[in-house]
């Protein structure tokens, strides 16, 4: 017993063994193929997305977490866009529109007025209203506006010179890369007045997934191989800092150090988004109740002190939406915004685990459900068990988000424990099977001789003789004994005495069929039972391993040979005997007369 629970212990290790080298090598192979390696990570990352997404729907359905009440979303929604249409006459606004508003807000000491937009040059000449919003958006040190970048062609637009004082001085001591994904050749140019003004400015720009969904942006971007910074991450670590300067360090960690908060990075500069909840969970104000307050029509006014507040375009016809992972929802880019400051002002990014812990995580995952499928007695417990342990993976990976803000894989483990679970009962079946050989092995041969043991004869003969007479088919027994076998034992010793009997017996085995079962019969006897054979081919195949035996010089230690013979006896089925018992008293007789007769051949009685 204790053999075999070694035997399981090392086909359970070499099992996970092979498991991991198997993973490894297709870790190998795909770095090494660009086209399996853009299919695998395609497939695996659409779906792993997926399981993030459903991860934050179910947060934002538990109301976790809760948006900062301190930001305000100014939006010019859709009945906003009626109003203003209805009032001015025209889209967009005038921008001396946006300047009374500005003034009015300012009163209130706000912490921030962030707009979501971008104020290119007016398309109507509107000297006086666009002078009047420059004057007001560079009285304070609060305004933040928009700007976009691009890799629009030079024959269409020339890239701009942008002024250094919006420009970020970046010290990256880890190994993000912004040039994979975010550097960039042209830009859309806003006011020159704003540009070189007070106002500070900030990027729109942002990346899909491939499912066409956003779940990260970049709070830092290139351009012409100079730093500048996401609109929201420039007003929220204005925020925090009060130095507000434009040095930022981001550690080996891969994290930019805002004051006491860290944002993490991928690797391609990229930081995930914790979201809050459907479209308007912060606190949303339409555009046009300020201008209605301006005007004196709200008895109950608006409270911006201390607040954070953009202002940007909700309205569905302005086609400034995107679709985030809450449930496929609908987000305006200010609420993007939103939902970045949100998250930097309460430590509350994402973080997903890197390369090496997500390896240990399937290494983990494979040696539980490999161990339960393994060592568990019953396929429906180890079944259960493992839809158990999936369950409880997947309750963890919700709970680890939820808590820690750290996203662990789904996919890649959930798929490995299918795998493990599906090779483990594999391996368990052939162990099984091993065991069972083995045990029949151990009831069935001889562990000297390697024949069939005296059991097994008896059996096989009876079943033999059965056959035999069911099908009127004749069936012969051989019984041989090793000449003078004592002699062997007393000149060179017990050792010399078995080895002549496994030659013995190898030689028996070599000049027999297939079909014949050989055995040894007690001491040094042995016997073969010949399925569907005569008396004359018995007497012949008899005569055959005879003088092979006689022929054959045998090794009894590694410096001494001696001759060795045979004396046999044979008797048949139906010629000479009727039951299993008598046919063996036959082929004794037979083997007695032999050896009363000189030994070293085969007798007949």
């Amino acid at each position: 017993m204790k053999n075999l629970t070694k035997t399981k212990w090392f086909i359970f290790g070499t099992y996970i063994l092979l498991i991991l080298a198997t993973t490894l090598i297709g870790f190998v192979l795909l770095q090494n193929n660009n086209t399996l390696k853009n299919i695998f990570s395609s497939f695996f990352s659409v779906a792993e997305n997926r399981s993030f997404d459903y991860r934050q729907t179910i947060r934002v359905m538990h109301k976790r977490p809760l948006p900062n009440k301190d930001i305000v979303l100014l939006a010019i929604d859709d009945a906003s866009v009626e109003m203003l249409w209805d009032k001015y006459g025209e889209w967009p606004i005038p921008r001396n529109i946006y300047a009374d508003v500005i003034n009015y807000i300012e009163t209130q000491r706000p912490q921030a007025i962030i707009f979501d937009m971008m104020f290119i040059k007016s398309v109507r000449s509107q000297k006086d209203a666009d002078k009047y919003f420059i004057e007001t958006m560079n009285k304070y040190d609060n305004i933040y506006t928009g700007l976009n970048f691009d890799n629009q062609e030079f024959e269409v637009r020339k890239p701009a010179d942008l002024p250094e004082r919006i420009k970020l001085n970046i010290d990256n001591k880890s190994s993000v890369n912004f040039k994979n994904k975010y550097n960039f050749t042209n830009c859309r140019v806003i006011l020159q007045e704003l540009l070189n003004g007070n106002v500070q400015v900030g990027l729109t720009n942002v990346r899909r997934s491939g499912d066409g969904i956003i779940r990260a942006v970049a709070p830092i971007m290139i351009y012409k191989e100079d730093y500048y910074p996401y609109l929201s991450f420039k007003a929220g670590s204005d925020y925090l800092r009060l130095n507000r300067d434009n040095n930022f360090v981001i550690d080996s960690k891969k994290n930019i150090i805002v004051s006491d908060t860290k944002v993490p990075l991928n690797k391609d500069g990229e930081t995930i988004l914790n979201w809050y909840g459907q479209s308007g969970t912060h606190t949303n104000i339409p555009f046009y109740k300020i201008i209605n307050e301006m005007e004196g029509k709200n008895i109950n006014k608006f409270n911006f002190k201390d607040k954070i507040i953009i202002v940007g375009t909700t309205a569905m016809s302005l086609h400034d939406t995107k679709s985030v992972p809450i449930q496929a929802d609908i987000y305006p880019g200010a609420e993007v915004h939103a939902t970045f400051i949100n998250n930097l002002l309460d430590n509350n990014f994402i973080k997903k685990t890197e390369r090496w812990a997500n390896l240990l995580i399937i290494i983990s995952v494979i040696a539980i459900v490999g161990a339960i499928a393994m060592f568990s007695t019953s396929t429906l417990f180890a079944v259960l068990s493992t839809i158990l342990f999936t369950i409880a993976y997947l309750f963890i990976s919700y709970y680890t988000m939820d808590i820690f803000n750290l996203w662990i894989p789904v996919v890649f483990p959930v798929i490995a424990i299918v795998l493990a679970f599906t090779l483990s009962l594999l391996a368990k079946y052939l162990m099984k099977s091993r065991d069972f050989e083995y045990q029949y092995k151990l009831a069935t041969i001889d562990g000297l001789t390697e024949l069939y043991n005296h059991r097994y004869f008896q059996d096989t003969l009876k079943q033999q003789i059965e056959i035999s007479r069911r099908y009127n088919q004749p069936v012969s027994l051989i019984i041989c004994d090793i000449d003078f076998f004592k002699k062997f034992n007393d000149t060179y010793g017990h050792q010399a005495g078995d080895a002549v009997l496994r030659q013995v017996a190898q030689t028996l085995k070599k000049n027999s069929r297939t079909t014949d079962f050989v055995c040894r019969y007690g001491g040094e006897e042995m016997s073969i039972i010949l399925p569907n054979t005569g008396v004359d081919e018995a007497l012949l195949l008899a005569n055959r391993i005879c003088a092979s035996v006689s022929e054959k010089p045998f090794h009894l230690t590694p410096l001494d040979t001696a001759p060795v013979t045979i004396s046999l006896g044979v008797a048949t089925f139906p010629d000479n005997a009727q039951t299993p018992q008598d046919l063996i008293e036959w082929a004794d007789k037979g083997l007695y007369y032999a050896k009363e007769h000189g030994r070293n051949q085969v007798g007949r009685y």
